[in-house]
């Protein structure tokens, strides 16, 4: 009887086990174009942690750093096919080749520091070109990531002036505007990946490039360049972007916590990249890199063309005052 009474249990519990349905689960591709120790991993690590709790496992995020799917508009290509679910997209590489209106936020000399940069990406503007980029990219715009202040660097010599620019190849993103800017500065702006700077640099295809503190120290540029000039030229922005293929996939409580996840990972990149900027020009002062002050007012009126030349594909000059008086 005991026996008997010891398999009808098992038979039972074994019965209720099979009949309880399994988790459906579905994984979630990421992409960014920065090493693991990049801000926008923290902010890809803070939207995974986030998702895969809220929805008890249901969905999983895998995170590919690196430009291991892609450049930035290959990515933005594949969120618009669905092909992977996010990636961080600057509004240099990622945006502007599919938005113009991107460009007014590449615009040099435009913002007066980080507080005035928040302010008009949190804003009104930074809607506008967020709704263009969700029309133009069939993605939802789920927040504005932040990519650094961008100074210019090589490895001959100190720049301080734009005339010391003349004639340097400077490696530039994609961006209409950041390619006018340079040219008009003097230099030889010459577009390329951002995997094949390094490699560029070593070979002497390009002088030098731009970027901020910390791309300068993860991506070990250190060690093929020397002089920094704090040009302050771009605060560059980053649009998270999340292919609405994939999201109308989900079920509506999955896009809820998918929503939450994204505000969340908002706040962590914006604090890694706050964080990582003063360690990053604490250690490049360590590597032997040489940081001097350029002058600004020479730079900011030897742009002043691209302007004029670009207004009318970012929404006109009454765009661009609006920025700047902001």
């Amino acid at each position: 009887m005991l026996r008997t009474a010891i398999c009808t249990a098992m038979v039972l519990a074994l019965g209720w086990v099979a009949a309880t349905p399994a988790v459906a689960q579905t994984t979630l591709k990421v992409a960014h174009n920065g090493p693991e120790d990049h801000p926008f991993q923290a902010g890809f690590e803070a939207f995974k942690q986030a998702l895969e709790s809220g929805t008890n496992g249901e969905i999983k995020v895998e995170i590919f750093p690196s430009e291991q799917l892609g450049d930035e508009e290959t990515t933005s290509q594949m969120v618009k096919t669905g092909t992977i679910a996010c990636s961080a997209a600057s509004a240099g590489g990622g945006l502007a080749p599919f938005v113009p209106e991107a460009d007014l936020l590449n615009l040099p000399f435009l913002f007066r520091d980080t507080d005035h940069f928040y302010k008009v990406v949190d804003g009104p503007t930074g809607e506008q070109i967020a709704a263009a980029v969700e029309e133009s990219l069939n993605a939802k715009f789920v927040g504005w990531w932040f990519s650094g202040v961008r100074n210019a660097w090589n490895g001959e010599k100190p720049v301080t002036t734009p005339a010391d620019l003349e004639g340097m190849k400077i490696r530039v993103m994609g961006s209409p505007v950041l390619i006018d800017t340079f040219n008009t500065l003097g230099a030889q702006a010459t577009p390329m990946s951002f995997g094949e700077v390094y490699t560029s640099l070593q070979q002497g295809v390009i002088d030098g490039a731009e970027t901020d503190h910390v791309d300068l120290k993860v991506e070990k540029f250190y060690e093929v360049t020397k002089y920094v000039s704090l040009t302050g030229h771009l605060y560059l922005a980053a649009g998270l972007i999340c292919s609405n293929k994939v999201f109308d996939g989900l079920s509506e409580e999955q896009q809820k916590v998918f929503l939450e996840a994204a505000a969340a990972s908002v706040t962590a990149e914006r604090e890694a990249m706050a964080t990582a900027t003063d360690e990053a020009r604490a250690f490049l002062e360590e590597q032997g890199l040489v940081f001097n002050d350029v002058d600004i007012d020479a730079f900011r009126e030897k742009a002043q063309p691209v302007y004029a030349k670009n207004a009318e594909r970012v929404g006109g000059m009454s765009a661009i005052e609006a920025v700047i008086n902001q």
